[in-house]
Formats: structure tokens, C-alpha cells, sequence
């Protein structure tokens, strides 16, 4: 039998011990399990920003993955928690839209509600669920527990209002989605839409109410002092600078429009 892979990621930081507690969980149920940190600088309970990190990463992980999720700004409220399994991965997470990415990338899910109360820990805190009801949930299914084990099947699960490209006046209007650590400013158009709107000549891009003179290809290839446009790691048109930070350049939020017209 494979080792189970349980990835985590998390708005909980590496300051406290809540990472660690809940590897301990999953080890004393799971103790053969790799165990693999995503991220837990998720900024505090920012849903939206947790299901985009999934979203740029899941695919990339082994068939079979177990994704634990935990940015949990309704913990110990009504709110319920989740297993779900989609064509090669399951994931674990509260019902609050962290998984929307995933519903909306995947055509077949089975989805649970986390009801079964042997596969949690015996006493379930009301502040810190990710230890006590969703690390052993993970770990239980990296012991091959069944997902339908876990609880009984829902289908009004919580979804997320994910911004869409449209084009307005004969124009490309997105936003800003996120905002990495290097201070790029990430939008949702993505290479394939920006190509097939570019194939018909030239363009101009503009982010906020900055006009954006180049797009380039490397970091490298940007001029000091400059934010040019560049296609990032997830194929996302982004902002930076060579070195620097364009979100601290610019001033730029997310949210704000990214719109790519003709010249």
C-alpha cells in the first residue's frame, strides 16, 4: 500500500503551535504518512486567498493526495466541515467557499459532511476544530477509510463568487486576485484568454490607473524603476518589478481593474 500524502495549508503561521498539533493528530492515526506544508501564511482568515493557493497547487500533487485546508473564519459556529473526493484527490476543509476553486475545476465530486464522530478526536474543541475534527478526518482517509465513512452525502456546500474576465466596449476587463509575497500583483487573465484577444494587434494594458508599457517575459528583463506586465508560474498576467515591489510601487489593491484594450 502507498504512503498517504497529507498536504496542509493554513492561515495558522509557524509562530504557535497549531501547525504542529495538528501533525501530531494525523501521526498518532496515520503514523506512515508524508506530510507535506503548502503554506501557512495565508493571511488570517482570508477564504478567497486560501482556495486561490489551492487552486495554483493541488493539480501538481501525486493522484490520491489528501489536501487538508483549514483558514477557518467560522470555527465553532454551525458552519459544517467537509470531505470531498474528486477525480484523483480528496480534501478536507470547513464549509465556507475554501474549496470553490476545486468545485468549479472538477467535473466529478462526492462531498460529506463530517458527522461521524469516531473519526474525530473524543473531545471537539469549538476553537480549534483543524486539530480536533478535520486532522483526524485526514489522517482517517490516508488509513483508507472510505469518504462515505465519514458522514453523510450534501450537495448545497458553500461556493465562492470567483471574478470572470469579461469584455466590455471591446475590451479585456479583469482584476487583481492576489497579491504574492514578492509584492506581484496577480490578475485573473490568464495567458490563453490574453493571447486569442492579442492576435488581432496591438494592445495596451493597464492595472488601476497605471498604464503598463511592456510585457516581458523574465523578471529579469524589466527595466529598473519599472512595473511591466509579465505571464507568472500559474499563467496569470501579473505586475512586478525587477527586484522590487509593484504592489508598493503602484498602491495597487485587489480588486482593482486590470484591463487590456487595442491600441
Amino acid at each position: 500500500m502507498a504512503r498517504a500524502i497529507i498536504a496542509l495549508l493554513t492561515d495558522f503561521g509557524l509562530t504557535d503551535h497549531y501547525v504542529g498539533a495538528m501533525k501530531g493528530v494525523i501521526l498518532e492515526i496515520c503514523p506512515e504518512a508524508t506530510l507535506v506544508d503548502i503554506s501557512h501564511d495565508v493571511p488570517p482568515h482570508d477564504v478567497f486567498t486560501a482556495s486561490l493557493e489551492l487552486s495554483a497547487v493541488y493539480y501538481l500533487f501525486p493522484a490520491g493526495t489528501i489536501f487538508l485546508v483549514v483558514v477557518d473564519p467560522g470555527v465553532g459556529s454551525a458552519r459544517r466541515g467537509l470531505a470531498v473526493e474528486t477525480e484523483s484527490y480528496r480534501f478536507i476543509a470547513p464549509d465556507n467557499g475554501v474549496l470553490g476553486s476545486v468545485f468549479q475545476e472538477s467535473s466529478q465530486t462526492k462531498v460529506v459532511e463530517l458527522t461521524e464522530r469516531r473519526y474525530a478526536r473524543p473531545t471537539v474543541s469549538r476553537t480549534f476544530e483543524g486539530r480536533d475534527r478535520f486532522a483526524p478526518a485526514a489522517a482517517w482517509l490516508g488509513k483508507n477509510v472510505q469518504l462515505s465513512a465519514l458522514g453523510r452525502p450534501v450537495t448545497d456546500y458553500q461556493l465562492l463568487d470567483i471574478p470572470t474576465v469579461n469584455r466590455v466596449d471591446g475590451k479585456l476587463v479583469g482584476q487583481v486576485l492576489r497579491i504574492d509575497h514578492f509584492g506581484n500583483l496577480v490578475s485573473n487573465i490568464d495567458r490563453k484568454t490574453f493571447e486569442n484577444y492579442a492576435q488581432a494587434g496591438a494592445i495596451q494594458i493597464e492595472v488601476g490607473e497605471y498604464a503598463i508599457g511592456r510585457l516581458v517575459e523574465a523578471y529579469t528583463d524589466i527595466h529598473d524603476g519599472d512595473v511591466s506586465a509579465i505571464f507568472g508560474s500559474t499563467d496569470q498576467l501579473e505586475f512586478a518589478t525587477n527586484s522590487g515591489s509593484a504592489v508598493r510601487q503602484l498602491g495597487i489593491e485587489r480588486g482593482d481593474p486590470v484591463v487590456v484594450g487595442r491600441e
